[in-house]
């Protein structure tokens, strides 16, 4: 039996986390030993799992908002210690199809392969643009169909964006960035990497996963047949003010530990001009990366 541990980050959102373990209930796991860590992320009220969890749903609650990364990493280290051989990474306001573990698991007997990650829809009715798409189309619309990287202006995106799938990214094929939302990993690639590097506490802590990941030599692979369904930005909200501080802050730690030379420079003048004339947030956040006040910052929620 291969032992996978799947990690779930909870913050606030019940309705969600527990819609996510009722899907996770249905899926298939034969010839796996599938257990859960839900880490309560410092959540206003304490979560409690729903009556009739499985004893294979762990819970942890942590006092301190840890962030993605360091939420994360709890789940990670307490599944390595357990003996898992594989670390599923997941958000709580997704939803699984039934095969899409098996999936992911079936091309990790290959050495060079350390990430995979699967398809991802968004969820009916939080699709970016609704009025685009008919009835008929909703639930088929990509949220990620594999990553890419701009390095040239230190952004990543998610391929097929928006698009109705129509099979057009139905190839297994390796992909230069797996999102953090969903994504299994090996143990060997999380001892090496040593999971989420804390600093960034929310947004680019899976670009900076990923890139450990290549360095060492393994591959990421977009798995089609392996299906998901995302509520985007169910935690944070799209445009907030904790995403101009924490995505402006981070873009910078990443950019300058990874992008070329002239990338970097680019980045720095960017900075600049964000720190001029850039939104409240934006400009604490690039003030904070020269500062080096890292994991939580000084973001303040509920700031506006």
């Amino acid at each position: 039996m291969i032992k996978i541990y799947i990690s779930i980050l909870h913050f606030n959102t019940p309705k969600e986390t527990n819609e996510c373990l009722e899907s996770l209930s249905k899926i298939s796991s034969a010839g796996m030993d599938v257990k859960v860590v839900v880490i309560d992320n410092a959540s206003r009220e304490k979560y409690s799992l729903p009556k009739g969890t499985s004893s294979s749903v762990h819970l942890i609650r942590s006092e301190v908002n840890l962030g993605f990364a360091g939420g994360h990493n709890k789940g990670i280290l307490y599944g390595l210690s357990k003996g898992a051989e594989f670390i599923l990474i997941l958000n709580n306001d997704t939803i699984l199809e039934k095969d899409f573990l098996k999936e992911l698991l079936s091309p990790m007997n290959s050495e060079k392969i350390g990430v995979t990650v699967p398809k991802i829809y968004f969820t009916k009715g939080h699709e970016f643009h609704k009025e685009r798409y008919s009835n008929s189309e909703t639930g088929k619309i990509f949220w990620y169909a594999g990553g890419i990287i701009d390095w040239q202006n230190v952004i990543s995106s998610h391929r097929g964006v928006d698009e109705v799938d129509k099979g057009q990214y139905d190839k297994m094929e390796p992909t230069e960035f797996a999102t953090g939302a969903c994504l299994l990993i090996k143990r060997e690639v999380l001892e090496k990497t040593k999971g989420f590097d804390e600093r960034y506490f929310l947004y680019y802590e899976d670009g900076d996963l990923n890139m450990k990941v290549k360095r060492l030599g393994y591959k990421i692979l977009y798995v089609p047949k392996s299906i998901v369904w995302h509520n985007n930005a169910g935690s944070s909200g799209s445009g907030s003010t904790l995403q101009d501080y924490y995505i402006s802050r981070n873009r910078l730690l990443f950019g300058m530990s990874y992008a070329p030379l002239r990338a970097r420079v680019a980045l720095f003048r960017e900075s600049l001009k964000i720190l001029v004339s850039g939104r409240k947030w934006q400009k604490i956040g690039v003030r904070d990366y020269y500062l080096k006040r890292f994991g939580r910052g000084t973001f303040v929620p509920g700031s506006s």
